[in-house]
């Protein structure tokens, strides 16, 4: 009696195991692929899109640009061309929500740092401040690697129009200059048709993972 007992406990758990491995099958089979979204300005919240886009259901893609990185170089939208890419928006005497967002910026760096399909991009909200030489203090401050993350400044009214009109990440302060601009801790996931892919909270932990896990899905699309 007591050997039948030992036999059906490990026939037992041969089965358990068996049929734990069948239901992982059929899970991963079931497993429906679920491709990002692709935002439009209407899916975002009014206050940080242009009055003239608001309500464009498609078709929206980051603009041409033209700014000069933390080196003096100039960078355009063809630096870019064929390159999934994080943006955001920031400034270099911030003392508040920056300095979390650069420091998660540098852990997508480590991530990505070997993956020639991603690259990063900050853009400064004060480039009356943020001159190339106080860019380049800072991408040195913070560990910056010049190959993968290009921190930009220029024309504060191009600057103004691409967070309004194409990242949709930005609010206007209302204070009289048609390009003042409060920054929002907002990164972008962009995908290789200059397309906003994710909206991420970059001073969270945890979206900085889901942002990861977003851009593994991402470059499994045939862009």
């Amino acid at each position: 009696m007591l050997s039948f007992f030992k036999d059906y406990k490990y026939f037992a758990i041969v089965f358990a195991v068996i049929s734990m491995i069948i239901m992982a099958l059929i899970y991963n089979a079931l497993k429906v692929y679920q491709p990002l979204p692709i935002y439009q300005p209407a899916m975002v919240n009014e206050e940080m899109v242009d009055s003239t886009i608001q309500y464009q259901r498609k078709f929206h893609k980051i603009a041409d640009f033209k700014l000069t990185n933390q080196n003096g170089k100039t960078i355009t939208q063809t630096d870019y061309d064929g390159k999934i890419y994080i943006a955001d928006f920031f400034f270099t005497t911030c003392q508040t929500i920056c300095p979390i967002m650069t420091d998660h910026m540098y852990q997508i760096q480590k991530e990505i740092i070997n993956d020639d399909e991603v690259m990063l991009l900050s853009h400064t909200v004060t480039p009356e401040i943020d001159t190339v030489a106080q860019l380049k203090r800072y991408a040195k401050l913070k560990g910056v690697n010049d190959a993968k993350w290009n921190l930009v400044t220029g024309d504060k009214a191009q600057i103004y129009q691409l967070a309004r009109k194409s990242y949709l990440a930005v609010k206007t302060d209302g204070n009289g200059d048609a390009f003042d601009m409060i920054h929002t801790e907002n990164f972008m996931l962009i995908d290789k048709k200059r397309q906003i892919r994710g909206f991420y909270d970059g001073t969270n932990a945890e979206d900085i993972a889901r942002l990861l896990e977003d851009l593994k899905i991402l470059k499994k699309e045939k862009l």
